[in-house]
């Protein structure tokens, strides 16, 4: 990776270079005042011995005083000796001396600190980069609908925190495209059962409708024939029909166009009103509806939707009982919602058969007559519409039971 290639970078080398450049001639301003002030202090106290000097002895000029000072260590000190004068002017010596040794340190600090500095700046641009390129490899990932999940960290830098953010995306996105997949699976599902379904009572139809084409003559066999077979037509019209309206309230829940209303519902009442269309059906199959439950007792929910739901379990119930028996509901108030039991004296469900009681058109092998396998699958959207469950278990007496809780 050549970070001089990156726009973003180059700004900030050059950025960095200048700060450098900027502590360097802070650092030489700073060598500069210093030397200023030992030099103040070396030209004080050479004037102060060309005074005493000179007032001592007028004879001798100021040059030769300096002359001497700036040769202290040559023979030619002893001129000052000559006139009985011998100051100590070694410490103009060690001065100058000190003043340089300063000099040197400092721009060798200088050059330490821009090095170090430098260097410390390289790696963090550098990393920075890298960072920044496992981002974008990371985003190109993304796209490619790769979720992977490995980039989560604990800095607090800019940068992680970007990462971090983009990993809760991740995640999103990934439970998203878990949940799409999921649904697109269950759709494809959905029209291979619903197309199976109505490919069944069409090739009847059609089978019908040639058998009746083939009778031929008035007379009353061939009448009452072609009545019944008109009959047998009718009722698998009817059956279409029937599965189309099932699959529209299906369709509306899960787009959640369905509106649910949020009234309170006396329980008793729901259930008197889900059974009426079942009253025809019990009494041909030898069943009978046992109620257990306080009047007053209800929770909050939508009436026809929530007997839509109740209805379908009933007839689940009535489906699975095929020497009749009792067809018990029971409910109660709890004290944040309202369980509703339904229990029947059927065959119970199987362990094959329990975890997929709640799929679409799934029909179980006890089941009586030809449903659509789809009205316990219904039952548990409502009810799920309406922040409530439903689970299914076996009855220790035998039979399957319905447990629905709801908030009240």
């Amino acid at each position: 990776m050549n970070i001089f290639k990156n726009r973003n970078s180059r700004k900030t080398i050059i950025l960095g270079i200048i700060v450098i450049m900027l502590s360097t001639g802070i650092f030489w301003v700073i060598n500069n005042i210093q030397y200023r002030k030992y030099l103040k202090i070396v030209n004080a106290k050479i004037d102060n011995i060309i005074s005493q000097v000179i007032e001592k002895y007028p004879d001798i000029t100021e040059e030769e005083v300096l002359e001497i000072l700036k040769n202290n260590e040559t023979p030619e000190s002893s001129v000052l000796e000559k006139y009985g004068y011998t100051p100590d002017i070694s410490y103009i010596k060690t001065l100058g001396e000190q003043i340089e040794t300063n000099k040197k340190q400092n721009i060798a600090l200088v050059i330490i600190f821009g090095t170090v500095s430098l260097g410390i700046y390289l790696i963090y641009v550098i990393t920075q980069e890298k960072k920044i390129a496992e981002i974008n490899e990371y985003i190109k990932q993304i796209n490619n609908k790769n979720y992977i999940l490995k980039i989560e960290e604990n800095d607090n830098g800019e940068l992680s925190k970007l990462r971090n953010e983009l990993y809760k995306t991740t995640v999103l996105l990934k439970e998203t495209a878990e949940i799409s997949e999921k649904e697109k699976e269950n759709l494809s599902t959905a029209i291979a059962d619903i197309s199976h379904q109505l490919k069944t009572p069409l090739t009847a139809m059609r089978l019908m409708i040639s058998s009746i084409r083939k009778l031929e003559g008035s007379g009353e066999d061939e009448v009452r024939q072609r009545a019944r077979r008109l009959t047998e037509m009718q009722q698998l019209v009817d059956r279409v029909d029937s599965l189309v309206v099932v699959l529209l309230k299906m369709a509306k829940l899960d787009s959640g166009t369905a509106i649910l209303q949020k009234e309170r519902i006396s329980i008793k009442e729901l259930i008197l009103h889900s059974a009426e269309p079942l009253a025809i059906s019990m009494d041909l199959h030898g069943v009978k509806l046992c109620l257990n439950g306080n009047d007053t007792d209800s929770f909050q929910g939508d009436f026809g939707w929530s007997a839509e739901a109740i209805t379908n379990i009933l007839k689940n119930g009535i489906e699975h009982m095929e020497n009749g028996g009792n067809l018990y509901v029971s409910w109660s108030e709890k004290s944040v919602y309202s369980e509703i039991e339904i229990e029947d004296e059927g065959s119970g469900i199987s362990d094959e058969e329990l975890p997929h009681i709640f799929e679409r058109f799934y029909r179980g092998k006890t089941a009586r007559h030809s449903g659509f396998g789809i009205g316990m699958a219904m039952a548990q959207s409502i009810f799920a519409k309406q922040n409530g469950t439903i689970k299914a278990q076996n009855r220790e007496e035998g039979g399957a039971k319905f447990i629905i809780h709801v908030r009240k």
